[in-house]
């Protein structure tokens, strides 16, 4: 961007840590091998076309294999899956023990007792610093009911 960023890294972590979020796991299949990762920079983009944005960490091992699908599944996690958004977020191992799930419309897995579920086509990719920008063509959607897991202030917590 050309300037350089005087930002202290502790300071921005903490001060944007005062925005709440929600807590998605983005899957797929790697072959006939479901594959994931915990992604909380997970945002609505546009209506028309129907358009989602992630934020996937340059550093994460499973994004290449997630877009080598070419298609995805963004699940919304409920309140009381800290331990499934925990499990996504390491590095390794099978991610998917205890975890079952459903296929959704391509295939990417659908995570039993998420709250909402979005399958999604991959569409572009774009730099942005240590995170890469993902747009996902929605095609396929559906909710269930019961509270969200969000995440604040460096913690997962609970609404009201």
């Amino acid at each position: 961007m050309g300037v350089p960023s005087s930002v202290d890294a502790a300071l921005f972590r903490s001060t944007l840590g005062h925005f709440a979020t929600g807590v998605t796991v983005v899957t797929a299949l790697d072959g006939d091998r479901p594959v994931g990762f915990t992604c909380q920079a997970f945002a609505s983009l546009s209506l028309d076309p129907p358009l989602v944005m992630l934020a996937p960490a340059r550093a994460s091992t499973s994004w290449p294999l997630v877009a080598g699908a070419g298609f995805f599944c963004v699940n919304v996690l409920a309140r009381g899956q800290e331990a499934l958004s925990r499990a996504f977020s390491e590095s390794g191992g099978d991610k998917f023990a205890g975890a079952p799930w459903q296929p959704g419309v391509a295939g990417a897995p659908r995570l039993d007792g998420a709250l909402a579920w979005i399958d999604c086509h991959l569409g572009s990719v774009h730099e942005g610093g240590d995170h890469l920008i993902v747009l996902g063509r929605v095609v396929g959607l559906a909710s269930g009911e019961g509270e969200p897991l969000v995440f604040y202030r460096g913690r997962f917590t609970n609404l009201g």
